[in-house]
This record gives structure tokens, C-alpha cells and sequence, in this order.
């Protein structure tokens, strides 16, 4: 007996594959490539978002938003490891997490989410959660009160960011309901966008607005930040692959191809509308095919990333060009126009061009396609209707609490020097 516990005891040792298999191991390229990627997407907030926005605002608010985009960027990083990330991924039930991370507590150094440090994971996803309060700055840009945008941002990113989160990405109710979001179609961009719609009806219009010209102060400053967001975004949908795998690949080859056609189709759209293709409309385009693949890249083949792109340029252009004039809102980056229109059309046709007979990665077994895009529209739906919801309480409390809105005499003098003491140019 002795001899036969020894030689299988011996037969563990010398076998790699039976003594390690209960055991995970960190992978080293994994590690490093979410880490990269991760880095990216905090460069797609700091700079990207910041220099895109500043120039397509007036030059005397630029500093405003640029102070926006920073303070709440590093507000967001604190909340997220106070209690954010727990909310947001521990166990918990259909809509929000528990609190078992909070602090990041009970997290050990050598904690693994998949094959890569669990802390990589923590700060991967607060890159998405601080980039998507970075989107709804630009819809209410101009003429908030600074210390109204902290407030909203803590309520919205609370009972907002984090339950949808949950829902989409940590087992919650759309993943139980097998809702298709690679990347944050609904997470990041259409949760963004209708909450910046809702603020920038409730903050009203800029002072002159319909009556003065409101024109981009700085067209390379836009050109700038929409380059950084490109060269990000590879971190945003490839890093959602969470391992340098053939997926990553898929979603970053997709990245490239639904860009390239939405350019092409924006451009040629308002070419034929307006007589001249213009660089805000070529950098518009850009970011209207990073929305509108972000949740397909990792389901789609490439020639229904290139559809996607295509139809995302179009609808792009509509969305700031006539779905805007008919909402009657004053959203100075068209951040619903971009990232809302586009990232609905890109959750819905994710829902098709994810079928394998369309080149895509297949459907869950048993799932048809109709059964799929009904699901993909009712996580649309139900991120429109709790992110406005929660956006209209979050706005009514900073309003009640601050005033949503600065003086009419500090807008039309500008918020850097009436908000901030400061002066982005020489006078």
C-alpha cells in the first residue's frame, strides 16, 4: 500500500499538467497586454476626450471643460476603489453587486480574474467608468455650475454606471438574458448619452443659442484629441477580449475596418449635403465607427464590422444634423448625436451580424436571430429609461442643492475666468 500511494504521489510531481491543474496561473503576456490596454483607454479621458471636446467648444470655456474632464476623472478613479468596483463586480443580485470589495478589501495581491492580476482588472474597468462620465461633460458644456457637475457625477455614477455595469458585464439581469455588448455599447456610450441628453435639457440652451454663431474655437485641438481616441479605443475593444487571444485580435482588426468605412460614408454624406467634406465632419465619422463597433467587435466577422461602420457614419450624421434640430437640444458636442444614435445602431446590429452564417461567432445554442436582436433592443431600452431616470435625479439634487446653471453675465464672459481664474489665451 505504501509503495502504491508512493508511486502516485511520484506521478503527480513528475506530471506538470495533473499537479498544476487545480491551481490558476497567471499569464505573463496577458498581464502585460491589459495592462497596455488599460493604459490606453485612461489616455482615451486624459488627453483624448479632453483635447476633442476643448476644441469644439468656444475658446473662452475651454479651460471649464478641460478642469471637468480632469476633476471628474480623478473623482471616478477614488469612488471606483472606495466602493465602485465592488458594486460594480462582486457577487450580488440581478442589478448591483455586494460589498465584499469595498476598499478592495478581501482582493489579495495575487488574486487572478482569469489569466491576468485581479488588481489589472480593477483598474480596466475604472478606465471605462471614467471615460463615460468624461462623455457626459460635453452635452452640458459652457454654461454648469462646476461644483453641480461633482454632484451629479456622484449620484449618476452610483445608481447609474454601476448597476448597468452589473447588469451587462458581472452575471446581472442583461447578462442573464444574454444581451451581446463587447465593449460598452450600452455601458459606456448610450448610458452616457442619454444621461448628457437630460442634462443638457435641464441645464436649458446657451445664452445666444439659434441667434449667435457657436463655431469649434480649434479644429486641430479636435483633430488631436480625435487621433489619441483612435489609437485608444484599440485598448477599449481589443483589452475586452481580457487575454491577448484570437478574440483580441478579431475585435481589433474590427476596430480598424468599421472606422475606415464610417469616415468614408460621414464624409461623403455631408458632402452631398452640404457641397464640402470637412475635417469635423472626417474626425465625427471617426468616432461615430468606434461607437458604433464597440459592442460587436468581438461577435462579428469583418465584413459585418464594415456594414456596421458604414451605417454608423450615416447615422452619425443624422443624429447631429437633423435628430438634433428636432430635439431641440443644445448638446455642444453632439454627444447624443454620436455616441447615442451610433451605439444603438451598433447594439441592434450586433444582434445580427453576430450569426455565423453572416461571418460572425455564432449565437449562444438555441438562440435565433430574432430571438437575439430582441434581446439587444430590450438592453437598449431598459439603459435609456434607468439612465435617464437616475440622470433627471441626479441633476434636480445638484440643482436643488448648488443651481444647475453660473450667471448669465459669467457664461457670456465665459466659465475660465468667471469658474476658474484663468485664461486659456492671451487676451
Amino acid at each position: 500500500m505504501n509503495k502504491l500511494i508512493s508511486k502516485i504521489v511520484a506521478g503527480l510531481v513528475l506530471s506538470p499538467s495533473l499537479a498544476t491543474a487545480a491551481v490558476p496561473v497567471a499569464d505573463k503576456a496577458d498581464n502585460a497586454f491589459m495592462m497596455i490596454c488599460t493604459a490606453l483607454v485612461l489616455f482615451m479621458t486624459i488627453p483624448g476626450i479632453a483635447l476633442f471636446y476643448g476644441g469644439l467648444i468656444r475658446g473662452k470655456n475651454v479651460l471649464s471643460l478641460l478642469t471637468q474632464v480632469a476633476v471628474t476623472f480623478a473623482m471616478v478613479c477614488v469612488l471606483w476603489v472606495v466602493y465602485g468596483y465592488s458594486l460594480a463586480f462582486s457577487e450580488g443580485n440581478a442589478f448591483f453587486g455586494g460589498f465584499n470589495w469595498v476598499m478592495l478589501k478581501n482582493i489579495s495581491l495575487t488574486a487572478l480574474s482569469g489569466t491576468f492580476y485581479q488588481y489589472i482588472h480593477v483598474v480596466f474597468q475604472a478606465s471605462f467608468a471614467c471615460i463615460t462620465v468624461g462623455l457626459i461633460v460635453g452635452s452640458i458644456a459652457e454654461r454648469i455650475r462646476f461644483s453641480a457637475v461633482l454632484i451629479f457625477v456622484l449620484i449618476w455614477l452610483t445608481l447609474a454606471y454601476l448597476p448597468i455595469a452589473h447588469m451587462v458585464w458581472a452575471g446581472g439581469f442583461l447578462a442573464q438574458d444574454g444581451a451581446l455588448d463587447f465593449a460598452g455599447g450600452t455601458v459606456v456610450h448610450i448610458n452616457a448619452a442619454v444621461a448628457g441628453l437630460i442634462g443638457a435639457w435641464l441645464v436649458g440652451k446657451r445664452a445666444g443659442y439659434g441667434k449667435e454663431a457657436f463655431k469649434p474655437h480649434n479644429l486641430p485641438m479636435v483633430f488631436t484629441g480625435t487621433a489619441i481616441l483612435y489609437v485608444g479605443w484599440f485598448g477599449f475593444n481589443a483589452g475586452s477580449a481580457a487575454a491577448a487571444n484570437e478574440i483580441a485580435a478579431l475585435a481589433f482588426l474590427n476596430t480598424v475596418v468599421a472606422t475606415a468605412g464610417a469616415v468614408l460614408s460621414w464624409t461623403f454624406g455631408e458632402w452631398a449635403l452640404r457641397g464640402k467634406p470637412s475635417l469635423l465632419g472626417a474626425s465625427s465619422g471617426f468616432i461615430a465607427g468606434l461607437v458604433a463597433i464597440t459592442p460587436a467587435c468581438g461577435y462579428v466577422g469583418v465584413g459585418g464590422a464594415l456594414i456596421i461602420g458604414l451605417i454608423g457614419g450615416v447615422a452619425g450624421l443624422w443624429g447631429v444634423s437633423s435628430l438634433k434640430k428636432w430635439l431641440r437640444v443644445d448638446d455642444p458636442c453632439d454627444v447624443f448625436g454620436v455616441h447615442g444614435v451610433c451605439g444603438i445602431i451598433g447594439c441592434i446590429l450586433t444582434g445580427i451580424f453576430a450569426s455565423s452564417s453572416l461571418g460572425g461567432v455564432g449565437y449562444a445554442e438555441g438562440v435565433t436571430m430574432g430571438h437575439q436582436v430582441w434581446v439587444q433592443l430590450v438592453s437598449v431600452v431598459l439603459t435609456m429609461i434607468w439612465t435617464g431616470v437616475v440622470a433627471v435625479i441626479g441633476f434636480k439634487i445638484a440643482d436643488m442643492l448648488v443651481g444647475l446653471r453660473v450667471p448669465e453675465e459669467h457664461e457670456r464672459e465665459g466659465l475660465d475666468v468667471n469658474s476658474h481664474g484663468e485664461n486659456a489665451y492671451n487676451q
